[in-house]
């Protein structure tokens, strides 16, 4: 067990030593309702024989257990009413402890909120933001320039026009050459399929 306990732990414990009480409070009634019980029945016998010193003892016994169960049961209604309160009392301290955290962080989260820095970190951030657009725009029209430069200094008896031309269209051509024979493929598969269905109803 640690020396130093915590507020919580501490209140715990008292809760449960609260808890306690109230079970012994509530045991020490059901002992005088046993009591009053055995006295009773004590009392009919001692009227049945005819003793009337022991039937006043026992209807003074009774009297007293009655004056203590009556005492027990305002005593165990008092700590009752007190727990009430006292859980009462620890609701309007949470709420209390809670509000006052929320308040510190709202003051700290505004403490710690300079508009100003804000602003300045924005435009900082904006100016940066066009600038590097601008670098950019230079940097696409260098680009631009240079490949312009490099198409020019191409010498023309390489790869003229008709032959950029005529190799598009013979691409053109093959891809339309290859979807004629996959059509050829396909009808070629359907013929057999159906010829084999006609086998199987003759």
């Amino acid at each position: 067990m640690s020396l130093f306990k915590s507020s919580e732990e501490r209140r715990i414990e008292r809760d449960i030593k609260v808890r306690q009480g109230i079970r012994r409070i509530e045991k020490a009634i059901a002992e005088q309702d046993r009591f009053t019980r055995d006295f009773v029945g004590n009392a009919r016998r001692a009227r049945d024989i005819g003793d009337n010193s022991q039937y006043q003892f026992i209807r003074s016994s009774l009297k007293k257990t009655a004056t203590v169960r009556k005492m027990l049961e305002r005593q165990l209604l008092a700590v009752k009413n007190a727990l009430l309160i006292k859980r009462q009392a620890e609701a309007s301290a949470d709420f209390a402890q809670a509000m006052n955290v929320m308040a510190g962080e709202i003051g700290r989260m505004f403490g710690e909120t300079d508009l100003v820095k804000t602003q300045t970190a924005w435009e900082k951030a904006m100016a940066q933001s066009q600038s590097m657009e601008e670098r950019m725009s230079m940097f696409l029209e260098t680009v631009e320039q240079i490949a312009a430069g490099d198409t020019a200094a191409v010498p023309a008896e390489i790869v003229t026009d008709e032959e950029i031309d005529a190799m598009i269209e013979a691409e053109s051509q093959a891809e339309h050459a290859k979807e004629l024979d996959e059509l050829s493929s396909l009808k070629a598969e359907l013929d057999a399929v159906k010829k084999a269905g006609q086998k199987e109803s003759k």
